[in-house]
């Protein structure tokens, strides 16, 4: 029979394992505007879900007097819990114990959540708050770090991955991040970068602030490497939870459908497109007409901006969409651009997520900055992940289709299981005008420079192949639709598309331009 004295023990040891680092830290912790990594748990997962694992853990490092720096858990929380009835994996590095830098033993408690996530295939939550490597372990700590980037590859593809970044990532601990679905920021204390200011300075005499070598703003609008950037660190965990109604558990499993839907749009979709077919306009009001009430989610808003990508319900089905931007660039292809769709589409094919792709684009950026940037290899990655996705892949042509580009926005030739065009669709080589110049210039070189007779002949170009009948004719595309119909259609199609054969070819695995 266990005595009282046995029970009292074990509620103070978990009391002083609780406090981490110890009230003064943790107060720190709270000036700085920071939940601590229990809050941080607490507020992502249901009440009174949480299991703990490894509460007791201590480092076994006793050079440079470690010995005297030693907390229980080491600096990580790691176990099991729920969002939103949802099991999930979660571990939190703890600020407050020694930086929340990463030992043999921290790096251990990680690898074994991780691998109770891969074996039981449920997502893994990752809130990363960590000064790097503990650099009085040695090639412990970077050891520790191989196992973690390991197993964030065996993770990838058969189970969701989140990280969430509520404090310093820096060094080598930035790749675990790099790996996994989505990296979530916060905009005032999320910085991630692989050498910092300091040693930016001392090696190449560069003077830069911390926020702009890898704050949110730089990691969201021009490396891309954050998928989304929060107010606060509230809204970056409601992030996590916004993320995994979208998906499912793992790769097995079909995206989520639920009942509970709202749809009370008005049909704009015929008011949307302007008169003129070169004038801008927003294709988020198409996407937010087609689909239920309020649950468009984009991802990646402020990089590559001439393409829109989230997720959405359709009739309660989890579906992912894809867009050309005409607001941006004209909706044109870019290097950013390309990465954004490819990474998106790639991501989606693995959790059986529905692919819907809006289209209206003229082209690929031209110039050499694209050109010496390697535009052609971006764009491969684009045309590659569409035509390796086994998902039901839906698309529509809305206006322009031009070139190169309309092949690799989830074209038929791509195996596309579903290609609509709105009766404004322009499916060509180029537009008039260039066309015109080309094909009529042998002809007289004197015509050529007269605009009228230019004109006519851009009208008779555009009379004969800027429409989407020519393509319709060669089995290009399935159906011109009233715009109105669409929502419909896409409805109808998914379901019949939903247990389409996912048979692929056998072999180790393909070579994506990267």
């Amino acid at each position: 029979m266990l005595k009282n004295e046995n029970i009292e023990k074990l509620k103070k040891m978990n009391k002083l394992a609780e406090l981490g680092g110890g009230l003064e830290k943790i107060n720190k912790q709270h000036e700085k505007g920071k939940k601590t990594a229990r809050e941080r748990i607490s507020y992502l997962l249901d009440a009174n879900s949480f299991q703990e694992f490894d509460k007791f853990v201590l480092h076994d490092c006793h050079e440079f007097s470690m010995d005297e720096n030693v907390y229980y858990g080491d600096g990580v929380i790691t176990g099991i819990g729920k969002i939103n009835g949802k099991d999930v994996c979660v571990y939190s590095q703890d600020f407050t114990v020694i930086g929340g830098s990463l030992s043999k033993m921290h790096s251990a408690k990680i690898c074994k959540i991780m691998d109770i996530a891969i074996d039981n295939l449920i997502p893994i939550i990752a809130i990363n708050d960590s000064g790097g490597a503990r650099i009085q372990e040695g090639i412990d700590s970077l050891a520790g770090y191989g196992e973690i980037f390991h197993r964030n590859v065996k993770a990838s593809g058969l189970i969701p991955q989140i990280s969430v970044i509520l404090g310093p990532c820096a060094g080598g601990a930035v790749y675990s991040p790099a790996i996994q679905d989505f990296i979530i920021m916060n905009k005032h204390n999320s910085f991630m970068f692989v050498t910092g200011p300091k040693v930016v300075n001392e090696v190449i005499h560069e003077e830069i602030s911390t926020e702009d070598l890898g704050g949110a703003k730089v990691h969201s609008i021009k490396s891309g490497v954050a998928n989304l950037v929060s107010e606060n660190e509230g809204e970056a965990l409601d992030f996590v939870k916004t993320i995994l109604r979208y998906f499912p558990s793992n790769y097995k499993t079909f995206a989520p459908c639920y009942n509970n839907f709202q749809y009370n749009q008005n049909d704009i979709m015929l008011n949307i497109l302007p008169d003129n077919n070169n004038k801008p306009y927003d294709i988020k009001k198409i996407i937010y007409n087609f689909l239920d009430d309020d649950s468009f989610f984009e991802i990646s808003k402020d990089f590559g901006k001439s393409a829109i990508v989230g997720f959405g319900l359709l009739e309660g089905q989890s579906v992912a969409i894809v867009a050309n931007q005409p607001l941006c660039l004209a909706g044109v292809l870019d290097i950013n651009s390309s990465n954004k769709i490819a990474k998106f589409v790639r991501t989606c094919d693995c959790f059986n997520i529905p692919i819907i792709t809006f289209e209206d684009v003229p082209g690929f950026m031209p110039g050499s900055v694209q050109e010496h940037g390697g535009i052609i290899r971006h764009g491969a990655k684009v045309l590659y992940a569409y035509s390796e996705a086994t998902v039901p892949k839906i698309t529509f042509i809305i206006r322009k289709a031009y070139g190169g580009a309309y092949i690799v926005m989830n074209s038929r030739h791509l195996g596309a299981n579903y290609v609509a065009a709105w009766p404004t669709a322009e499916i060509a080589v180029m537009g008039a005008s260039s066309a015109a110049k080309i094909i009529f210039k042998a002809d007289d070189s004197n015509d050529v420079e007269n605009d009228k007779l230019l004109k006519e002949k851009e009208k008779l170009y555009d009379d004969s192949f800027l429409n989407p009948y020519k393509a319709a004719q060669k089995l290009y595309i399935d159906e011109i639709i009233d715009p109105s119909h669409t929502r419909m259609k896409a409805i109808k199609l998914i379901k019949i598309l939903k247990n389409k054969n996912r048979n692929l070819v056998l072999k180790k695995h393909g070579n994506i331009p990267l």
